[in-house]
């Protein structure tokens, strides 16, 4: 199967993430795993899941390191599936991917929002850069070739962005 995958998708830093998290049962555990779900029959329950599927599921959460596995009964044993620093960081992935299905929607026809802890008010998340808190808009980011791509991804985005300077390499 690999060999029918182009070497440009295999490189891509989307396309290894979708295949982590690109089946939509592995977002929404992910989403309980936020709201504080951790064990088995939680999930099995709240998503009528098959056994089978969680199973699998839960095993390649926990392969990939965005959950870890830890037992919280002996006799018999039972395992907790725990948010790691890792898949706690695809929270904004999922905020944001809720948000764009919320924006397709009239206000009163959203079954879930987002809402400041504090005041209880509606907020419309936007992805930002870190370093300047200006919005990722197209008209501004663009994907460009990084230091490790091959000579198909850097054709692919050849022309993305102005060489930089000799000034700008150095500084």
């Amino acid at each position: 199967m690999a060999g029918k995958i182009r070497l440009e998708d295999r490189e891509c830093p989307l396309s290894a993430t979708l295949g982590v998290v690109g089946e939509w049962w592995t977002l929404l555990i992910l989403h309980d795993a936020f709201d504080g779900y951790t064990r088995f029959e939680q999930f099995q329950e709240n998503l009528k899941i098959s056994s089978s599927m969680l199973t699998s599921r839960l095993r390649t959460l926990t392969a990939n390191g965005l959950l870890e596995r830890r037992r919280y009964q002996t006799h018999p044993d039972r395992h907790e599936y725990v948010l790691t620093e890792l898949g706690r960081s695809l929270r904004p992935v999922i905020v944001a991917l809720a948000a764009w299905g919320n924006s397709r929607l009239e206000p009163e026809r959203r079954s879930m929002i987002l809402v400041d802890r504090e005041t209880g008010a509606e907020v419309e998340p936007a992805v930002v850069d870190r370093a300047t808190g200006r919005l990722l808009d197209p008209e501004n980011f663009v994907f460009a070739a990084g230091p490790a791509a091959s000579e198909v991804m850097r054709a692919r985005y050849a022309g993305a962005v102005p060489e930089p300077s000799a000034r700008q390499r150095r500084a």
